[in-house]
């Protein structure tokens, strides 16, 4: 016997995560001032079920060097910062997370 399946109630089990306007703004701008300084090349935006990510690359052809992630819902903040498989950052605001970026490396003399 044929079962059949509301495509609504399918649609409505999935919920759409996307950045809003002020996030990508965030976003955007971090992405431009590391392109003028020449550490980013390029980015891409995913949305998966769930979440919704913002990938940096510094070459096209390779894995991205930070993936941000939005997660609404989760445990230990809704954002998230990654070096590969590596979780970086954190927390309950963008701003909270972005701040990772803020450090400067330094060179230690022995």
């Amino acid at each position: 016997m044929t079962n059949l399946y509301r495509l609504a109630d399918q649609r409505a089990r999935r919920r759409i995560v996307s950045f809003d306007r002020r996030e990508l703004s965030r976003l955007l701008n971090l992405y431009s001032m590391r392109v003028a300084s020449g550490e980013w090349r390029d980015y891409a935006i995913d949305f998966r079920p769930g979440m919704a990510i913002f990938s940096i690359f510094r070459h096209t052809a390779e894995q991205p060097l930070f993936a941000i992630a939005k997660v609404p819902g989760t445990s230990g903040g809704g954002y998230m910062v990654y070096n590969g498989p590596r979780k970086l950052a954190h927390g309950d605001s963008l701003e909270d997370v972005l701040r990772v970026f803020d450090r400067k490396l330094r060179l230690l003399l022995s």
